[in-house]
């Protein structure tokens, strides 16, 4: 950071019962109110002109108000002391504030030489303009005194020295500038900077003039995409609250304001519409931070429906907790819906048509995005408000193609099963009927085996396969194993359904055994005079298979 240090004299500024003045033998002839402040100071330079045509026949000092003068009591002082030849310092903390009050009180040259105009723009050419940090913060300031905003001959500037600035070689970077990535370790003086050393300063900057340099530095064609992502990235992260943030608002008393809730929408689509159109210019995991954002500060139809499609053409890049968006209706709740929408985004790029290497790299991104999808649902499943039919749905919305395996799938149900212990056997049969025993794992498959929240059915297809793995069965003797399976799963169901039966009218209520099934080729079950003759009848059916499979696995 440069200074600029004028005057020589010491400050004789003193205050005595809330009222500023200044050391000196002559009385002072002026009152000057400055917002809450009143200064007792001598005609002068300074605003000799302002004063010029005041009537002061009574010999008494002149009262004068400046509440409008830009940057209040502090620039006003700077200006005062400067025409006392107090000593101040300048810099890029205090040089807006400075330019806008003298510029305001008229101290240019036609007043007197070497005026404080002068000196200041003598300042900005030889330090503001050539130091990367002063640039940056002038920027800042700049935009801070709104009523001098739109003075161009300070802020086109300063971005063209900063944007200079960007577009050297990271190798000439002499200059220090603020980099705190994770993980991030300093190297010597004399290595070359990284590639976006520039993106954490750039992003302290107001939305216009930032997306101003982004635009410039993306014509120049210097930068790759994921450079300019990186930046965008770095932006997001620093203005708009992130979503836990406002997860956390919505939670509580306080609402958000419309003016708030406009503010940060607008920085939102304002970095929706800087992102490079190249794929992978920005992470899979951004977007959905960005989409998450998006639903709490109600963007604009069009702003989600671009997140939603780019999110979808990259979301084998995710992860599972990434998919997680709140439900700005119920924040315990989460969104089903734009979930949803990704998937089927993702989903659309089979349609057309592409090359073979393309669509060999698309049948690996389908198998991640199956992982990916079946951890969202095992961490949905506990949501005890999401309803059996909208979990199929969700589960069924991925393709078959998309699990090479369905141990992930089974761990969602298991987890669904357990939260919900309401569910009917005709629900859970419905839930175990997503799963395709032989895509479980042998792990996976032995622990199913034993869970006694799964459906009789399925447990004894999970049997007939792991006999038939771990026997080895192979040729007529395996399709013939595996022929009587529905047969055999239709009478086991028709005998569980007579034991309920027959246990209900002796006043039972013990709970089956979960290894019920494991072994049927002693299965026999005493009749009950009770028991209605199509369960006898499948009784007896299930026994018989139940020799049939035990004699075809010997």
């Amino acid at each position: 950071m440069k200074y600029m240090k004028l005057g020589t004299k010491p400050d004789t500024f003193y205050t005595e019962e809330a009222v500023r003045s200044v050391l000196s033998d002559v009385p002072t002839d002026l009152i000057i109110h400055v917002n809450n402040t009143k200064y007792l100071l001598h005609k002068c330079g300074l605003i000799q002109r302002l004063c010029s045509n005041a009537d002061n026949e009574t010999g008494q000092p002149i009262p004068m108000a400046l509440h409008d003068i830009p940057g209040g009591e502090e620039a006003f002082e700077l200006c005062a002391k400067f025409c006392y030849g107090i000593t101040i310092n300048l810099s890029a903390h205090n040089f807006v504030a400075a330019v806008s009050a003298a510029k305001f009180l008229r101290m240019t040259e036609s007043v007197a030489k070497g005026n404080f105009i002068a000196k200041l723009d003598l300042f900005f050419e030889s330090c503001i303009l050539q130091g990367w940090k002063d640039s940056i913060m002038t920027l800042q300031s700049l935009w801070r005194h709104s009523a001098w905003s739109d003075d161009h001959r300070i802020m086109q500037p300063c971005m063209n020295s900063v944007i200079e600035k960007i577009l050297i070689h990271p190798s000439q970077v002499t200059w220090s500038y603020i980099y705190t990535r994770p993980g991030y370790t300093k190297k010597p003086q004399r290595s070359a900077a990284p590639k976006d050393w520039w993106t954490e300063d750039v992003s302290e900057l107001d939305l216009d003039i930032f997306r101003s340099i982004i635009s410039t530095i993306r014509s120049t064609k210097k930068f790759l995409p994921t450079l300019i992502g990186e930046a965008l990235h770095v932006y997001a992260c620093k203005h708009p609250p992130s979503p836990l943030e406002f997860q956390e608002q919505a939670q509580s008393s306080s609402a958000l304001t419309d003016d708030t809730l406009n503010k940060h929408q607008r920085v939102l689509e304002a970095i929706v519409s800087m992102i490079p159109t190249e794929p992978g210019s920005v992470s899979g995991s951004f977007l959905f931070r960005l989409l998450k954002i998006a639903c709490y500060v109600g963007a604009s139809t069009s702003t989600k429906a671009e997140l939603i499609r780019r999110s979808g053409r990259q979301l084998d890049e995710t992860t599972a907790s990434d998919l997680l968006i709140p439900s700005t209706t119920d924040p315990q709740s989460h969104d089903f819906g734009t979930v949803a929408a990704v998937l089927e985004s993702f989903l659309l790029q089979f349609r057309r048509h592409m090359p073979r290497e393309e669509t060999e790299r698309m049948i690996m991104s389908t198998t991640k995005v199956g992982r990916i999808y079946d951890g969202y649902l095992q961490i949905i499943a506990s949501d005890s408000t999401l309803p059996v039919s909208k979990f199929i749905e969700l589960a069924e919305s991925l393709p078959e193609m998309a699990r090479e395996e369905h141990d992930g799938l089974y761990q969602a149900i298991d987890t669904y099963l357990k939260e919900h212990a309401e569910l009917s056997k005709a629900e859970r049969k419905r839930l175990c009927r997503l799963i395709d025993c032989r895509k479980l794992s042998p792990e996976v498959r032995a622990n199913a085996i034993a869970n006694d929240q799964l459906p009789l059915r399925t447990i004894v297809q999970l049997l007939f396969i792991e006999q038939d793995r771990v026997g080895g069965a192979g040729g007529s003797k395996g399709a013939s194993v595996i022929s009587t399976l529905n047969e055999f799963s239709d009478a086991m169901a028709a005998l569980d359904e007579a034991r309920r039966f027959r246990h209900g009218l002796e006043g039972g209520h013990r709970r089956e055994d979960p290894a019920m099934g494991a072994r049927t080729d002693n299965i026999r079950v005493a009749p009950s005079p009770s028991e209605p003759k199509i369960a006898k009848d499948e009784r007896k059916k299930a026994e018989g298979l139940g020799d049939k499979y035990y004699n075809k696995t010997k």
